[in-house]
């Protein structure tokens, strides 16, 4: 997403999915992963218990989308690219929780899906960089932060390390059993100055996502030595 639209969705039509259907997510996803990779997940008691929260991961490989609500200490419903949604696989998608979005557009009922969600209480999802990339997290759309204030959510950075060795495919997936991090980080509260106008504290809000997912990235790399392409060494 990269321009929100002007005025809220109206979340209240959108039929929000059942938790025990999200948490197919961690039940097949948790010892998938772990059977897979040598896998540590770091700082889920970071994560509040209750409360609309929302997820923001750095983007590095095709991994990261399907691990993220497979390792969340929530059940976590992802914004994941519609072409996604196809046969069997998109009915699977959505029978799990996981939202269509068009990538490039305020796609309104991803949106709308998305602040019910944040509505009822529920977790989140989104990789706010857009795209799979070297997820340095050197630039971000707006959509996570627009979400966060909408919903009324605090912002959880999760940085994902391993999940592509340099010189590899943006759709390849790493070895097996080869080590792969994901650190869940402390939630921040977006700051929301009166005195600046809505769009100028979007831009305010979006700058914070940026920094805290990037600062959170950089802080795991030297944390645990595992490094994004291209900062081996």
């Amino acid at each position: 997403m990269t321009e929100p639209p002007r005025t809220a969705p109206a979340p209240g039509a959108v039929q929000v999915p059942a938790p025990w259907r999200v948490r197919v997510n961690t039940v097949i996803g948790w010892p998938l992963f772990h059977a897979l990779y040598r896998l540590s997940v770091i700082g889920r008691n970071r994560v509040p218990r209750t409360g609309p929260v929302v997820f923001v991961g750095n983007h590095v490989g095709f991994l990261d989308g399907p691990m993220l609500p497979g390792v969340a200490p929530r059940p976590t419903c992802v914004l994941v690219k519609r072409e996604m949604f196809r046969g069997l696989l998109g009915r699977f998608l959505r029978f799990i929780g996981h939202i269509p979005v068009t990538r490039g557009s305020g796609d309104r009922a991803a949106l709308s899906a998305a602040v019910a969600v944040l509505h009822s209480g529920g977790a989140v999802g989104i990789f706010p960089e857009g795209t799979r990339g070297r997820g340095d997290v050197a630039a971000v759309q707006q959509g996570a932060a627009w979400l966060a204030q909408q919903g009324g959510a605090v912002v959880v950075p999760v940085a994902f390390l391993g999940t592509r060795v340099a010189g590899a495919s943006r759709n390849s997936v790493p070895r097996l059993r080869s080590r792969v991090v994901v650190e869940f980080g402390h939630p921040v509260t977006l700051s929301a100055d009166p005195s600046l106008t809505g769009r100028q504290r979007l831009v305010v809000a979006t700058e914070q996502v940026r920094d805290a997912l990037a600062t959170h990235v950089r802080e795991s790399q030297a944390r645990h030595q595992v490094f994004l392409p291209g900062d081996e060494g």
